[in-house]
């Protein structure tokens, strides 16, 4: 059985940035990035998330395959028979 991620972040783009510090804001005595770990660039595949290597946090493409708020195809018919406009059938 998989561990859950700690923190999951939904993003617009492939590419993600992670510190390790996104949680954690700066004071007038302690900078942010002091209590997380160095700069990674994560590339986002075909399944949808890409976990950090340091500190697990899982970064979900915005409408991908992972999101769990995705609208699929099928529900968006449903919506359509329906009666709820927006919604269009697929050819």
């Amino acid at each position: 059985m998989s561990t859950p991620p700690p923190e999951v972040t939904i993003v617009e783009t492939r590419r993600a940035s992670c510190d390790g510090a996104g949680a954690i804001r700066g004071t007038d005595k302690v900078r942010p990035a002091a209590l997380g770990h160095p700069r990674v660039f994560l590339e986002i595949d075909e399944a949808g998330y890409v976990d950090c290597g340091y500190c697990d946090r899982r970064f979900i493409l915005k409408n991908g395959p992972a999101d769990p708020d995705r609208v699929t195809d099928v529900e968006l018919v449903k919506d359509d028979k329906a009666g709820i406009t927006g919604a269009s059938t697929p050819s």
